[in-house]
């Protein structure tokens, strides 16, 4: 089966799925796209990638693969996507260290943000695409357009569900202090490390 080159379009609201997100791929020689639907971590991820001056203040855990990867001289040299099952797609990291080529499995969002960082080509397999790529007629290509938005609204998107979502926002500088002292005491740590993140950013 021959391999098909993919090239990042975009990501877009997902139109089915409530908080999820559509990564759109499209062939590198031809018409045909690939949605994938990721979740909200995984497009912040791949958001922060292709936006190379936006630089997070604590590395993400895809930039610690990378740096971790580094570090011990292991590069990923392509992404597969090899295998679509009731609607999932499974892929594969073509990884090499010191002339020693080894393949780890990954799940498809996670392989395209590394991808991305390590400069990667991303491939699938012919019979993929003829099973699930579609070719976006004009009026889609429109829809799509304005569906995508710059990677910052993402971020930004992103950051604000996570806000509304934190239960410690309401919560006073001083009660976030005597809290973080109660849950060490009751050596609730993963509460404490909440809190001292908290007040990290309120400081």
């Amino acid at each position: 089966m021959s391999l098909v080159r993919l090239n990042i379009k975009g990501i877009s609201y997902s139109q089915t799925q409530s908080g999820a997100y559509a990564l759109v791929l499209s062939e590198n020689d031809g018409e045909r796209t690939l949605p994938i639907i990721i979740g909200a971590f995984e497009a912040q991820s791949i958001a922060i990638a292709l936006e190379k001056e936006i630089k997070p203040p604590r590395p993400l855990t895809h930039d610690l693969f990378k740096t971790f990867a580094d570090r011990f001289n292991i590069h990923i040299k392509q992404v597969i996507i090899h295998k679509l099952v009731d609607g999932v797609f499974y892929s594969s990291l073509i990884c090499e260290s010191d002339g020693i080529e080894e393949i780890i499995d990954a799940r498809t969002s996670d392989a395209i943000a590394l991808a991305i960082r390590f400069q990667s080509p991303i491939f699938t397999f012919e019979n993929i695409l003829d099973k699930a790529g579609i070719i976006l007629k004009i009026k889609d290509q429109t829809k799509l357009e304005q569906a995508k938005f710059k990677m910052e609204d993402l971020i930004a998107d992103i950051d604000d569900e996570l806000e509304e979502d934190n239960p410690l926002k309401d919560e006073s500088l001083e009660e976030l202090k005597k809290q973080l002292e109660q849950a060490v005491l009751n050596e609730n740590y993963e509460l404490a490390a909440r809190l001292r993140d908290e007040i990290s950013k309120r400081e």
